[in-house]
């Protein structure tokens, strides 16, 4: 996937917004909250995006792919940083973005949960019990 490719995929998804924080940088948003940063290349790095994980899947995705580390600008543990150089698929890149997008609305208030869930053809989870 390319640069253009990975915006408009994450701006595909149910109440993505799109923002410029500073020159070569993008950042992918739902709820208020960052779900996916998209950096420019420059002179030691090519273009990449940082995603949200779970752990399990961030560390899995570290071993299957060179191109996905640890993120230098987020929690080691819950974010990955893809070099987009060609070497991780496109169908997994989009399977990431979408992890990415799940995992950041999995954190926001109950209704808002409900409600992007609902957009995305997903079932929202029942009630606990007791409430």
């Amino acid at each position: 996937m390319t640069p253009a490719d990975i915006a408009e995929f994450a701006m595909g998804l149910p109440e993505a917004t799109e923002g410029e924080p500073g020159p070569g940088m993008t950042l992918f948003k739902v709820g208020g909250k960052i779900f996916a940063i998209l950096t420019e290349a420059n002179a030691s790095r090519p273009e990449q995006v940082t995603l949200k994980s779970d752990p399990e899947s961030a560390l899995h995705l570290r071993e299957q792919y060179p191109a996905v580390g640890p993120s230098y600008y987020a929690r080691l543990r819950h974010w990955n940083t893809v070099a987009l150089d060609g070497t991780v698929p496109a169908d997994e890149l989009a399977d990431m973005i979408e992890h990415s997008w799940d995992r950041v609305v999995a954190g926001l208030p109950r209704t808002t949960r409900d409600r992007l869930r609902r957009l995305r053809g997903v079932t929202p989870e029942p009630p606990a019990p007791g409430r």
